[in-house]
Formats: structure tokens, C-alpha cells, sequence
């Protein structure tokens, strides 16, 4: 029974694909992939949708405010109308801007969006689309959001949207380094890029209550609190929303977009914010497992995403309580912190497996990640470098 549950979603696509029986073994699938992304669709298009709303709810009680409540009961229908606002929106576009690349680029980081979702595992069985290499599958695509932002500030033939669409890509190229390199000791201790062996890898528990989750790890924690802070800066969320930053510079890539295009520039930012939570969960999280063995009569696809639901909420929390930063502030703190500390990740792993990935091999990366943070925070004088300015005027 408890299994049954559990293969729901995976049965019932065996269930609609045997009634295509007698047909070419290609259409069949082909018929399972399109089941497969509207089912993504289906599911990410709706978390969209509600997360939209709760955010808002989230941040009216941090800032002791009432958040939407007036379209549907307790404002549950606010993206309804959001969605039909920008609809019905003008769309309007520069005379001379390039009409093709300003079009494509939102249709373009929506795809590259959605395409990253599919190689995540969501529960037992229920990997989308398993690619040998997902998780460089996950970067290759995901690099194309660079491409898709100088189409926006390139495209609209606007000086403001092109230093948006710069400082945009550079602030992602930093951030997306550490981001990588953070990923290289997980594969390096499962000796693979597939999603479902990394989540296979930490399956197991000690005395049958503690997962044994690479975040539980000394390296695992610190690659873990990299890959989410650089995942702010991805998906830019605050306090890393600097090219939003209105301002300095308008919108950024987004200031000649209106209606529907700019819906879709919003809705790419809430995909890519799930794919990198996603893939979060599945690198340091343990994935679908439960996290604890008694627990695991708990279908798979429910702890997937309360995790994830988890790291949205911390999201949504740092959103609320952190003001935005200076772009100065964020790039030194990504090339001279985040990038040695990523790969100080490699070396403690390595330390890690080689003492044998027990509590002696758990204190050795222990003190490798504690020598070289504490040597970073004295060499960087960060007291110094983030004090007070004094702003002297000319007379």
C-alpha cells in the first residue's frame, strides 16, 4: 500500500503510455516526454503561482503589514488577476530596437529555466528526463541565462538596459564559478554526474536515525551555504537583486519590456530559483530520502518538496530582512571569499574520504574549513573593508 502510494505519479504515466501499445517504440517516447513536461509544467506554473502570493503574505507580516486579501478568499487569487493584467497589457517596444532579439530574449530564459528542471529527481522514480551527465546537463543549459540577458539589454537598443545587462552578467559569471565548484566535491565523493546516484549516495543512516546527508558534513555544510548564497545571486534575489536596482539604473535589461515579456522575465526568475533549491536538495539533502528511516512511509515526492519548500521560505525570509548590497561589496566578496572558500570545499572532501569518512576524517575537514576561513577573514579585514563611509562633497 505504502508503495503504491508512493508510485502513484509513476504508475499512473505507465497506465496512459499502455494504451499506445501497438505503436512505433519512438512515438511512445515521445509521447512519455511530453507527458513528462507538462506534468513540469503543471506543477512549477502552479508553485509559481501560489509561491507569488505567499511571498507577498510572508513579507506584509514581516514588515507588520497586511499582504493581498482582497481577490478571492485571503488574496489566493491575486496571481489570477496579475496574470490577466499583464495579458491585457500594452506591449510596447522601442522603435529601434532589434524586434527579434528583444522578442526572443524572455522566450529564451524561460527555456533555459525549464529545461534545468527536468534532470532533478523529485522522488522515487520520478526523475523527468535521466541524462548520464545531469548535473552538467544542469550548468550547460543554466549558463544560456547570460546569453538571454545581453539579448534583453542588446536588443532593446537602450544605454541604461545595456549597463543593466552587463553588470547583470558579470555579477552572474562571479557568483556562478563558486556556484560550480561548490558542486565538484559531491561528485568527486559519489564519482558521478547523475542526479539519481548522488541522491543514491546518501541514502543510508547511522543507527537508523541520523541521514547521512553530505550537508551533515563539514565540507558538505560549507559547499551548502555557498551553493545557496551563490544561488541568491543567480536567481537574483535580494539582498543580490542588484540589477534591479532602481535607483542606479532603471530596471536593468528589463526597462524596455512591458506586459507579458516582462511577466515572463518574473516568471524565469521563480523557475531558476526552484531549480537551484532543487538542485540544492538533491546535492546536500539527501534528495527525496526521508530524514529518518521511520519515516520513510512518507511518500518520497512529499519530502522532496519540503525541503524545497524549506529553501524557498529562506528565500523569501532573507528577501525580508537584508538590505540590498553595493555591486562593489558583492563582486570582492565573490572573488576573494566565495571562490577560495569553494575550493577549500575540494580540498576537505577530499581530506574527508581519504581518513576514511569517519569522525577522524569528519575533524580533519573540519579544521581545513576552519584554517582557511579564519585565514581569509584576518587577510580581508573585513571590519575594515565594510565600515562606514564618510562622503565628502565638493564645494
Amino acid at each position: 500500500m505504502i508503495k503504491s502510494i508512493d508510485q502513484v505519479f509513476v504508475n499512473a504515466k505507465h497506465w496512459l503510455l499502455s494504451w499506445l501499445a501497438g505503436w512505433p517504440n519512438w512515438a511512445t517516447q515521445v509521447v512519455s516526454s511530453l507527458i513528462n513536461i507538462l506534468a513540469l509544467l503543471a506543477v512549477f506554473l502552479t508553485l509559481f503561482a501560489l509561491l507569488s502570493v505567499l511571498e507577498r503574505k510572508i513579507l506584509a507580516r514581516i514588515q507588520n503589514r497586511y499582504g493581498p486579501n482582497r481577490v478571492g478568499p485571503f488574496g489566493l487569487f491575486q496571481p489570477i488577476a496579475d496574470g490577466i493584467k499583464m495579458l491585457i497589457k500594452e506591449d510596447i517596444v522601442p522603435v529601434r530596437a532589434d524586434k527579434i532579439v528583444h522578442f526572443l530574449a524572455p522566450v529564451l530564459i524561460a527555456a533555459v529555466a525549464i529545461l534545468t528542471l527536468g534532470v532533478i529527481p523529485y522522488g522515487r522514480n520520478m526523475t523527468p528526463f535521466t541524462i548520464d551527465c545531469g548535473i552538467l546537463f544542469f550548468f550547460a543549459v543554466g549558463s544560456a541565462t547570460e546569453l538571454a540577458v545581453f539579448m534583453a539589454g542588446w536588443g532593446s537598443n537602450n544605454k541604461f538596459s545595456m549597463l543593466g545587462a552587463m553588470r547583470a552578467i558579470a555579477q552572474m559569471i562571479s557568483y556562478e564559478l563558486p556556484l560550480i565548484i561548490t558542486v565538484l566535491p559531491v561528485v568527486m565523493v559519489v564519482g558521478s554526474l547523475t542526479a539519481d546516484r548522488i541522491v543514491a549516495a546518501q541514502g543510508n543512516y547511522t543507527y537508523g536515525l541520523i541521514p547521512r546527508w553530505f550537508a551533515f558534513t563539514p565540507w558538505g555544510m560549507a559547499a551548502f551555504i555557498l551553493f545557496f548564497i551563490s544561488g541568491l545571486v543567480e536567481s537574483n534575489r535580494t539582498p543580490f537583486d542588484v540589477p534591479e536596482g532602481e535607483s542606479e539604473i532603471v530596471a536593468g535589461h528589463m526597462t524596455e519590456y512591458s506586459g507579458f515579456k516582462y511577466a515572463t522575465f518574473f516568471m524565469a526568475e521563480y523557475l531558476g530559483m526552484f531549480a537551484i533549491s532543487g538542485l540544492a536538495v538533491t546535492l546536500f539533502l539527501g534528495g527525496w530520502h526521508a530524514p529518518a528511516h521511520a519515516l520513510e512511509f512518507i511518500p518520497s515526492y512529499v519530502w522532496f518538496f519540503a525541503k524545497l519548500s524549506a529553501l524557498l521560505f529562506v528565500y523569501v525570509w532573507v528577501r525580508g530582512t537584508l538590505p540590498r548590497t553595493r555591486i562593489d561589496q558583492m563582486m570582492n566578496f565573490a572573488w576573494k571569499f566565495m571562490l577560495p572558500m569553494a575550493f577549500t570545499c575540494i580540498v576537505a572532501a577530499a581530506v574527508w574520504h581519504y581518513a576514511g569518512r569517519g569522525l577522524r576524517g569528519w575533524l580533519w575537514s573540519l579544521l581545513v574549513i576552519a584554517i582557511v576561513y579564519n585565514g581569509l577573514s584576518i587577510l580581508l579585514d573585513t571590519k575594515r573593508k565594510f565600515a562606514s563611509r564618510v562622503y565628502r562633497f565638493a564645494e
